[in-house]
């Protein structure tokens, strides 16, 4: 079976879809380790609740430790709201297997210190009239990796950044579980920058 490994930072409310999505059948793979850089992440205790083996860990050796428990039955490592900068020898015996969603259509709103509210906030003083949500392979650089899928919300003229969040949040759990889904069934193929959706 198609086995993932989520890496969480906060709520949790993308690995809830994805737990979701496997419970329903509609995700046919195992979650085999939640982990998360934070042990006061809220996800962990959903983790918890549902029996999923959980991992935390922080600083410098981050990335390696995440690879130790990856590296034997882990066929896709999923960034699921995590906000650790990932590198060294994960990315490289990872490369084009770890996704990450982002809460903007990269390239905007996206790099170095664009995440969460931040994100939609910049969004809203831009001025822009439509945002929404990605799916990335991870590389080296910040949101820089190949784009897998996107999918788009409209920017009210009234919108906060709360407002705008709330709606990018619901596209985000549609779209982690799809790229999940289209991985798992060997339906992607990346060549250079551009993602094929067989």
């Amino acid at each position: 079976m198609f086995r993932i490994a989520v890496l969480i930072s906060g709520t949790g409310s993308n690995l809830g879809a994805i737990i979701n999505a496997v419970e329903t059948g509609y995700l046919r793979c195992k979650i085999s380790a939640v982990i998360s850089d934070h042990s006061g992440a809220g996800g962990l205790k959903l983790a918890e609740g549902k029996g999923l083996d959980t991992f935390v860990f922080s600083g410098k050796t981050t990335s390696d430790n995440i690879f130790e428990v990856v590296k034997e039955d882990t066929d896709l490592i999923v960034c699921a709201g995590f906000l650790s900068i990932l590198k060294g020898k994960l990315l490289e015996e990872f490369h084009n297997r770890i996704i990450n969603i982002h809460p903007a259509l990269i390239p905007s709103f996206c790099g170095s210190g664009m995440y969460g509210m931040h994100v939609h906030q910049a969004a809203i003083d831009y001025g822009v009239k439509v945002s929404g949500c990605t799916v990335h392979f991870i590389e080296p650089g910040v949101d820089t990796g190949p784009v897998v899928l996107q999918r788009t919300v409209d920017v009210l003229y009234t919108d906060t950044a709360e407002d705008l969040q709330k709606r990018v949040l619901k596209e985000e759990h549609i779209a982690i579980v799809e790229a999940v889904k289209l991985i798992s069934k060997n339906r992607i193929a990346v060549s250079g920058r551009k993602v094929l959706i067989k």
